[in-house]
């Protein structure tokens, strides 16, 4: 073609090489034979797992890093990410070689910040870099035992025409990520910033290359963080860690019930629950507030919990126990800013909340356990033993929950234990006088 069809001038048209067409040809050049072979021939990990030395983080990732894998580290601008990054990487440069890839902060920030954690994170070499192939060209040069890139967002590679950030170039550097860690066994961290809607690091795709997905959460005013599991091949998907946030850095919380259970005591709308966190249980405390309203409909506000599972209890409560809220406003959270969405604390719930609109306090302490039938009956609970332990190694004087099952005879149990197979006479339970 010699005439512009825009403009209709002649001999204006250039010829220009695609760069995919090259990037293409030189990769279908390097490829090698792929060769199957039988799995019992291949040869296992030279170690299992790689301690941070944050023992909620590790409990999280199911013991450590696993040599190869690739955990991306999600959560929102201040949460500490960088922080927690940092000192696990201080941690693991005491036995390997441990490298920070950092497109956001300059080498001297990073020391400004590392200087407060303390001198261990020394040992970490640091690479400013937001050049994909240059960061690739060391870490193939001098494969490092671990490695994290804060953040991905910032990296861009000349294989992808956008913008650093974009949906294309977050995929292409992942996968490079992928490809390195897998070839050279270096366990790597990539932090993701959260987009305006909410996803890690943009596009989904990603969730699903990498090997674990750990949301960093926490909020302004506590200085607690939570670390949740959103998906893990190498561990349980169900583990949290509690860290707080100290002038030092983050540290872990062994007894979360410290936190959540601080408010905890013979008061109106109070019920414990033992809820299930992985491989732990911690008792936290589920609270209610019911009170007259002008309000058509009234309010009904969860907090902690779905809210579309607190009006099927409400809704419970009024047909088949007699628990009638039409004209009141109910509030019910879970007090320490806990998460707490088993259906296990449905009885907790309808506890709290007869406790509020009767204006009196549970004789106990008292916990509660028991998923919630639409008819009004109380169903068994999974891990009845472990969440029987919980209640009995903080003197618990009083137990309700629905059929217990199967439980081991061996296993520690509060003062006392009531089961119940309904709702009417599970509240009546509560009510009673302890020794009555």
């Amino acid at each position: 073609m010699g005439r512009c069809p825009a403009c209709g001038e002649w001999d204006t048209l250039k010829e220009f090489a695609a760069p995919k067409a090259k990037a293409s040809r030189a990769a279908a050049a390097s490829v090698r034979a792929a060769v199957p072979r039988p799995l019992a021939e291949v040869e296992p990990l030279s170690e299992d797992r790689i301690p941070t030395g944050i023992a909620e983080l590790d409990r999280v990732l199911g013991g450590g890093l696993v040599p190869g894998s690739l955990v991306l580290l999600g959560g929102e601008p201040g949460i500490g990410k960088s922080t927690l990054v940092l000192q696990a990487l201080a941690h693991m440069a005491s036995s390997r070689t441990a490298l920070l890839v950092t497109g956001e902060e300059s080498p001297a920030q990073v020391k400004v910040r590392a200087e407060r954690l303390g001198p261990a994170c020394g040992a970490i070499q640091v690479l400013p870099e937001t050049h994909l192939e240059s960061v690739i060209r060391v870490l193939e040069a001098t494969p490092p035992g671990a490695c994290a890139i804060d953040s991905v967002q910032t990296l861009a590679s000349d294989a992808v025409d956008s913008a650093a950030g974009s949906p294309a170039q977050v995929r292409q550097v992942t996968a490079e990520l992928v490809r390195v860690a897998k070839q050279h066994g270096t366990a790597m961290i990539i932090v993701g910033q959260v987009t305006k809607d909410g996803g890690l690091a943009g596009p989904r795709l990603l969730e699903h290359m990498v090997d674990a997905v750990i949301s960093f959460e926490g909020d302004d005013v506590r200085a607690q963080r939570v670390l949740r599991a959103l998906k893990n091949r190498f561990g349980s998907t169900n583990e949290t860690g509690i860290l707080e946030m100290r002038p030092e850095g983050l540290v872990s919380v062994e007894d979360p019930a410290a936190i959540y259970l601080a408010e905890a005591g013979e008061r109106v709308g109070s019920c414990l629950f033992p809820a299930i966190e992985g491989s732990r249980a911690v008792l936290v405390e589920r609270q209610a507030l019911v009170g007259p309203t002008d309000i058509v409909p009234p309010r009904r506000v969860a907090g902690g919990i779905d809210r579309t599972r607190l009006a099927q209890v409400l809704a419970v409560l009024g047909r088949h126990a007699g628990v009638r809220l039409g004209d009141q406003d109910v509030f019910v959270s879970v007090a320490g800013g806990a998460r707490a969405p088993d259906p296990a604390a449905d009885l907790a719930i309808a506890l709290a909340v007869s406790s509020a609109a009767r204006g009196e306090p549970l004789p106990g302490p008292v916990a509660a356990m028991g998923e919630i039938g639409l008819t009004g009956a109380l169903r068994p609970v999974g891990h009845a033993g472990r969440r029987m332990r919980i209640t009995a190694d903080h003197s618990v004087a009083r137990l309700l929950s629905g059929p217990l099952g199967d439980v081991a005879p061996e296993t520690p149990r509060p003062g006392a234990v009531h089961p119940s197979t309904e709702l009417r006479d599970a509240i009546r339970e509560a009510f009673r006088p302890v020794g009555g």
